[in-house]
């Protein structure tokens, strides 16, 4: 564990590590998630990378509890104060939410503090009493015979489950569990540059703690669309434009679509199908605030169809105009074909 307590203190001792990890969870301090160049890092998983085992480690630092999604925090004294429960939601966005950003509202059923009884469970004018068998510790001592002999161990107390306390008048409206289920509108706030799979941390919104504790988070998966134009890598974007047989041969001013809007570039004499162009600082701001990826541009030749006969005629004179210099790897591999063939000849 010492690596990830080096880590952990370093983004803890940063005061803008540990603003963008309260904004963004792991990813914002992630350092295999933050290169501008395709294929930086793995884009797959979520806030995985380098701190996707710290979980716990950050929660005891930061508050407790920040151990998954299901489980709260870790009891230690079952009347001191226990974390909430932390939450699990999704969210669709559009290609263009996740690189520009945006705020999306969520409806999510989470578990608040009784109203009635103040979150003790117990009818209002009582209070919960300390448990007679475990004496207010939720754990009991138990013997049992085992093959070497008389072994103690303790268990949790069977009559308060664990609490430490027990409720003689439970609270009609929460029925003595000290929480409701309530339904919130919730505002998430998806930072830009957010990627299909990642998480968005909502701090605070989770379940409510008990005897005190600090409330849950909710945790917001984010799904991408796929976009009709754009594909992305990384923080780099892809996109392929159709361009005529004329344009790539005497080259031509086009529009390139960006996520900023449209830009002109030409495309150089000569250009060959499948030929890559490079628009730096097109593609995706990366989460940590730091640098932007790239745009690469594929340019694709498209083959005119349905000629008409004249057209034809035309193409075939123009073809027939054309010499070896006009098509330098058809003349390269005319002469490896040669060369290969002379070879077995010669055998």
């Amino acid at each position: 564990k010492l690596k990830e307590v080096n880590e952990a203190y370093e983004v803890l001792s940063d005061k803008e590590k540990r603003q963008r990890y309260d904004q963004f969870g792991f990813a914002g301090v992630d350092p295999s998630y933050g290169g501008g160049t395709a294929g930086a890092g793995g884009f797959g998983g979520g806030f995985g990378g380098g701190f996707g085992d710290l979980g716990d480690l950050f929660g005891d630092i930061f508050g407790g509890g920040f151990g998954g999604f299901g489980g709260g925090s870790r009891v230690r004294d079952p009347n001191g104060p226990i974390r909430g429960e932390h939450l699990a939601a999704q969210v669709t966005i559009s290609f263009m939410e996740a690189v520009k950003g945006c705020t999306k509202e969520l409806k999510v059923g989470r578990l608040e503090n009784c109203s009635e009884c103040g979150g003790s469970g117990a009818k209002k004018g009582t209070s919960p009493e300390t448990c007679p068998d475990c004496h207010g510790t939720g754990q009991v001592t138990v013997r049992r015979q085992t093959a070497i002999g008389v072994m103690q161990m303790q268990q949790p107390c069977a009559r308060c489950g664990g609490r430490g306390r027990v409720i003689k008048e439970q609270c009609p409206k929460c029925g003595g569990k000290g929480r409701v289920k309530v339904n919130k509108t919730i505002t998430v706030n998806i930072p830009a540059g957010i990627d299909d799979g990642q998480t968005v941390a909502v701090r605070g919104q989770g379940d409510s703690g008990r005897n005190g504790g600090p409330a849950g988070d909710l945790r917001v998966t984010v799904n991408v669309r796929p976009d009709p134009i754009f594909e992305r890598d990384g923080y780099d974007i892809w996109c392929e434009i159709p361009i005529t047989y004329a344009q790539a041969a005497m080259g031509d001013d086009i529009t390139v679509p960006t996520v900023d809007g449209k830009v002109s570039y030409h495309v150089p004499e000569g250009t060959q199908s499948g030929t890559v162009f490079r628009l730096r600082d097109k593609g995706v701001q990366s989460l940590n605030g730091r640098g932007r990826g790239d745009q690469y541009v594929r340019a694709v030749i498209e083959v005119p169809k349905s000629l008409t006969r004249t057209q034809k005629e035309k193409l075939r004179e123009f073809d027939e105009s054309l010499g070896e210099k006009n098509y330098q790897k058809r003349k390269s591999f005319a002469e490896r074909l040669r060369n290969r063939f002379n070879e077995k000849d010669a055998k």
